[in-house]
């Protein structure tokens, strides 16, 4: 799949409308040819064998690999999501403390909204200080001091 990786890289910075068009006019065609390879080669190869196995899970995931022909907002991959998740996934030895599911779910609030602000290129910090819900989070100022502080308010 690496043409579809390249033209995807061709198609960046167009809006979703001109993405959607090039992928019906460059990779559809592509897919479809793909599609027939496998299809032709399916019972020409045996099952166990690792082509024979690349082609069967390729066919019996076609509708998820297409997908993204079908609208130009939705990525090739999840690597942008993938990234997001790695430091997490690389350190969950580290958070072994969370021995409750309480904990487990207040980590998993705190990761969820520190990364919702890297997502959105904002300091993960100043989020948090601003965020009204901070109050909840840490259990120290009332919230009715705290929107006092909120900008905006």
């Amino acid at each position: 799949m690496c043409w579809g990786i390249i033209l995807e890289k061709q198609f960046k910075g167009l809006t979703i409308e001109q993405r959607y068009l090039l992928r019906l006019e460059k990779s559809k065609p592509l897919l479809e040819d793909l599609k027939q390879w496998c299809d032709n080669n399916l019972t020409k190869t045996a099952k166990d064998s690792a082509i024979g196995k690349a082609i069967r899970y390729t066919i019996n995931q076609w509708d998820s690999l297409t997908r993204y022909i079908d609208d130009g907002n939705i990525q090739i991959d999840n690597n942008a999501a993938e990234r997001h998740i790695k430091p997490f996934v690389i350190g969950r030895k580290n958070w072994l403390f969370n021995q409750t599911p309480r904990g487990a779910n207040a980590s998993a609030l705190l990761y969820s909204l520190v990364q919702t602000a890297v997502a959105n290129n904002l300091e993960p910090f100043d989020y948090l200080k601003y965020s009204p819900h901070y109050p909840s989070l840490v259990g120290t100022i009332s919230q009715r001091h705290w929107i006092s502080f909120y900008p905006g308010t």
